[in-house]
């Protein structure tokens, strides 16, 4: 196992909301505590409306014609991740890729991070560390989040680190143990919704404010979220199109009615998430709904004197999970824990991720 105390890592980042790949290119050093980091160049690149597609699409597939995508969008990221490095006159010690989530079933013990690391190995001609999730499933945990592990290291000076992506999600710690779940769908039905009139997301959460909360849909979204409150299992594409979706493809409620009222919802389960733990709490606010600035307002009105939302700059914004992800490669190739059971609910801490070309 590895042992050096500095590193150059690529971290790459697929999120359920499919704006594109995340790539950081991530420097992280040894200290007597912990680890210092720096990211020192990242971008997202869009996905074309042909990739969208196949991925949105991909668990339609057959399961020929799934392990053939497997291996196209593994080139994919690393004819990507090769161009960065170029284009930047880059070199990493390795690449940590989380891939793209087409099946999550930790009941079943399956969980499916598309992209093959054989195949960005292949492209790149540097190791890769990718499917960090399949270990943790089968030792009986539920595969995420995932994140929190690089909280615990990296930003241990917040109370509670939450990530606003496709899903909600927070981290925090409870009696010296690390404690992180899902809260609620989040970006995953706001995009869903502005895509109705064919934008990528509703920027500022300008049409969502301008709605009127609808009462009705309001109960429906608390009652689904009741069902788990207390479980906190880790959501997914399946439980938002059998169960939310339904909800906003409702005709009679006007789109801005259901941006309005899905928002509303969205803040109120986060705040109470957050408040239920402590009171008076500092809290990093990272993802892409740290820059919808409507429902960054409605949680700073919910959690009054409670909750400080600390908006970072804009790169730990979008690429914090991509950083972490690098970080979680950087623990699997030492041989360190990278997955906390106190999270998952797996039988045992673990250090998972399938290595490429080490």
């Amino acid at each position: 196992m590895d042992s050096k105390d500095k590193y150059k890592v690529i971290g790459l980042m697929s999120g359920t909301s499919l704006d594109g790949l995340d790539i950081a290119f991530c420097s992280f050093i040894k200290k007597e505590k912990g680890w210092s980091f720096k990211i020192d160049k990242a971008e997202t690149v869009k996905y074309s409306s042909s990739w969208m597609n196949k991925l949105s699409q991909a668990h339609q597939l057959s399961g020929e014609q799934l392990i053939e995508l497997d291996i196209s969008y593994g080139e994919l990221l690393g004819a990507l991740t090769k161009d960065f490095l170029v284009r930047n006159k880059l070199k990493a010690d390795f690449i940590a890729s989380h891939g793209h989530t087409i099946f999550h079933q930790p009941r079943r013990k399956f969980t499916y991070q598309l992209g093959n690391g054989n195949a960005i190995h292949a492209i790149t001609n540097t190791p890769v560390v990718y499917d960090f999730r399949s270990l943790d499933v089968v030792l009986g945990g539920e595969g995420a989040p995932l994140v929190p592990a690089g909280d615990e290291f990296l930003f241990d000076e917040y109370d509670v680190c939450l990530n606003l992506g496709g899903i909600a999600n927070l981290s925090t710690k409870v009696k010296k143990q690390r404690l992180a779940y899902d809260i609620c769908f989040t970006n995953m039905g706001l995009n869903y919704l502005a895509s109705l009139v064919k934008k990528s997301y509703d920027k500022d959460g300008v049409m969502a404010s301008t709605g009127e909360i609808n009462s009705e849909l309001l109960k429906s979204l608390n009652k689904i979220y009741n069902k788990f409150r207390n479980k906190r299992p880790s959501l997914g594409r399946e439980m938002f199109e059998l169960q939310i979706l339904p909800l906003l493809n409702n005709k009679k409620i006007p789109l801005e009615d259901k941006l309005r009222t899905f928002t509303e919802s969205a803040a109120r389960e986060i705040i109470d998430a957050i408040v239920s733990h402590k009171k008076n709490v500092k809290v990093l606010c990272t993802g892409g709904g740290a820059f919808n600035s409507f429902l960054i307002s409605r949680m700073l009105e919910l959690g009054g004197d409670d909750v400080t939302l600390i908006i970072p700059e804009d790169e730990i914004i979008k690429f914090k999970e991509a950083l972490v992800f690098a970080f979680l490669g950087l623990l699997r190739i030492r041989g360190e824990v990278n997955c906390l059971k106190s999270v998952t609910g797996a039988s045992k801490d673990s250090s998972g991720g399938i290595l490429a070309g080490f």
